[in-house]
Formats: C-alpha cells, structure tokens, sequence
C-alpha cells in the first residue's frame, strides 16, 4: 500500500496530473466507441468508488475529503465522469444511426414525450429526491463555519469556495488584472461569440461526434482539463502555503520547496547572453513583448495557412481571426503552467515600472 500511495502522489504532481488529464481526453475520444459500452461506463465509476474507499483508510486522504467543503467536489467528480461518459455514449449511438441514414434518436417522433404529465411528473420526483438529500447531508455534514474573521489569524491555506477555485489557480500564474478580469471576460465574451463564429447546424439539438469533432474536441479541453480539473487541483492538491500535496500526504506547514521564479528577460540578458539587466523597461522587455505580439498576433496567420487552413477557407477571415484569438488566449494558460511548472518562469513580460506583467 505504501507504494501504491508512492505512485498516486508522484503521477499527482502538477505537470503529470495535467499533462495525464489531456493525454486521457485524447484517448477517450480516439477509442470512443470502446469507451461507449455500459461496461465501461459503470466499470470507471466502480474504480473511482472503490479508490475513494480504500483510500479512505488513510488518514492523510480521510481528511481532505471528508471535510464539508470538499465533499460537493467528491461528488463533482463523479459526476463530471459519467455525464462525459454519457454524452460521448450518446454521440457514438447517434453517430452510427446517421451513418445507417436513419437520423439520430432526438429526431425520432417515438422517443418524444408530452410536457404533461411527463416532464412535471419527472421534475416532481427529482425534487423530491434532491430534498431528501439535501435534508441528510445537511443533518450529517457540519456547515463548514469558522470563527470570526481575524487578520492575525487567517486559514493556512485561504482558499475560495469552490467555484472560484478555478480562478484562484489562475492568479498563480498570472496577474490579477489578467486573472481576475480579462481572461474571466474573454471566456463569457467567446460563448457569446459560438452561435456567430460556428454556424454548421450540424450537431444542433443532438448528440454527435463526428460531425463537430474539433468543436467538441476543444471544449472538452477547456471545460474539464482547464476548468473542472484546476477546480480538483485547488480542492485536493493545494495545501498550507499553497504548495502541491499528493492525495496521501501530510499537509506539513513547514514544507519548503525550492522554486526560484524568473522573469523571461532574466533568462535572455543574465542566463543566455551573460550580461546585466538592461535599466531602460522596453529594452529590457522586449523579448517578452515581441514573443506576446507574434503569439497574439502573428501565430494565428501562421496556423491559417498551415494547420487550420481547412478551418479559415471554411469561416472566413473575420470568424477565423476572432476563434483563433480565443483559442490562443486560452492555449495561454496550460502553457504559462507547464512554464510556470518546468521552468520556474514567472512573468514573460515584467514592467514592473508600470505594474504592468503577463
């Protein structure tokens, strides 16, 4: 057992645990017919029961995961499992019915049902259902309140409720300008953008995959490994000091890492051309502000000619341009993280004169 906790807490360090969620989106789309079955499906969320159990035997992983805060996300978890284990279910079923022309199931007249009596008879039980929960969690589960707020004596670590946590990951790696406000809006300014950017009506009111891969493909990957998984690794994974915890080991508030942050112009003019710091900000940070113009700007005309060539011939150049800015913007994150992670880079843009930094 005690290697067994060994791996988990070494394949749950940061840049494994995303590196590992990406690689594990892949592969379910790419073997989604196999991972369709019932079989499957259940089989998954039987292992993660059976993890949950026995780890929690441990008293490190009992812990963290009884604490009234963290069971919701317990339950997010397996949730979050099977509502994509479902749809992606959903879609092979349709997939396979449309290539025998028969259409997909949400289009047959005998899967429809009236909205009365039952829709209201449905929604009348799952209301009950969720009260009686509701009503036991509540008389098992303490509310998680704490004393009074003092400033001399805050939580180690401080972290925000759950839904926030995702942000809050965010501010670790960038500033909170850039955490809190512009990339927050960018997300609700590109969901406003789908219906005019993605016009195929393929795929509208019915499950498919086939039909809208890359669409399904890239919000997948920004819905659980960008947000639903930076939520698991705030809840679980975060610790005193905001350091990274493996599920099974001690939350010791002395724990020191040795993480020196540098700036890209520290790995340009010190560590690359063995020189001192330029004393003039643009000079200095001109190789961050060049890399941020050609990755802002220049990268998506790359990627039209070349890798989305079929995509710009398909949207046009005004659609092109606005999803391949969003698409970037959001690249932006996984990859200050493995930076962050890899290279102790801290800022690739640091102007402090101005506090101003990306």
């Amino acid at each position: 057992m005690g290697l067994l906790k060994a791996i988990v807490n070494t394949v749950m360090e940061p840049w494994y645990f995303l590196a590992g969620a990406v690689v594990l989106l892949l592969f379910v789309l790419w073997q989604r017919e196999k991972i369709a079955s019932n079989a499957v499906g259940y089989g998954v969320l039987g292992f993660l029961a059976a993890f949950f159990l026995v780890g929690s035997f441990d008293p490190n992983f009992r812990l963290i995961i009884t604490k009234p805060d963290n069971v919701p996300i317990v339950g997010l978890i397996f949730l979050l499992v099977f509502f994509v284990w479902y749809s992606i279910r959903e879609a092979v079923l349709n997939d396979r019915r449309i290539l025998a022309g028969a259409g997909p199931i949400e289009k047959a007249e005998s899967d429809r049902v009236w909205v009365w009596p039952d829709l209201v008879y449905t929604e009348l039980i799952s209301l009950i259902v969720c009260s009686v929960i509701l009503i036991v969690w509540s008389i098992l589960l303490k509310a998680p309140l704490e004393q009074p707020a003092n400033p001399a004596n805050t939580p180690n670590p401080s972290k925000a409720p759950w839904y926030f946590l995702g942000l809050q990951e965010m501010l670790v790696y960038f500033d909170p300008w850039l955490a809190g406000v512009v990339l927050p809006g960018l997300i609700i300014v590109g969901l406003i953008c789908i219906p005019y950017i993605d016009k195929n009506p393929k795929g509208n009111g019915y499950f498919t995959f086939v039909e809208r891969k890359a669409e399904i493909t890239i919000f997948l990957f920004g819905f659980v490994v960008l947000w639903c998984s930076l939520i698991v690794l705030g809840t679980f994974l975060r610790g005193p000091n905001w350091n990274f915890f493996g599920p099974f080991e001690f939350w010791d508030v002395h724990k020191l890492e040795a993480l020196t942050n540098v700036n890209l112009s520290e790995y340009v003019w010190i560590r690359w051309l063995h020189t001192g710091l330029p004393s003039f900000w643009l000079i200095r940070e001109s190789p961050g502000i060049i890399l941020v113009l050609f990755y802002v700007f220049v990268l998506p005309v790359i990627l039209g000619k070349t890798v989305f060539k079929m995509y710009y011939a398909k949207l046009g150049a005004p659609r092109y341009y606005v999803a391949s800015f969003l698409f970037v913007v959001m690249m932006s994150l996984p990859l200050k993280m493995l930076s962050r992670w890899l290279f102790n880079l801290k800022y690739v843009v640091n102007i402090g004169e101005y506090f101003f930094n990306i």
